[in-house]
């Protein structure tokens, strides 16, 4: 197999590394006790998901 016959620059591989950083997560409000949660997802704090009640949580 061949191989390369020079090293590749530092630039050369942070340009091709330019895409791999993690994306933010996307983060949404809860609309019942306005805390940070996951879209899509139960609330862990009130235990709500679109105005229903579906776990229940410890506490209240």
């Amino acid at each position: 197999m061949p191989n390369p016959k020079r090293r590749h620059s530092a630039a050369r591989t942070g340009k091709r590394r330019a895409h791999d950083s993690l994306k933010k997560v996307g983060i949404s409000e809860c609309p019942n006790c306005h805390t940070q949660k996951l879209p899509h997802r139960v609330c862990p704090t009130c235990g709500q998901y679109k105005g229903r009640e579906i776990i229940e949580v410890a506490g209240e």
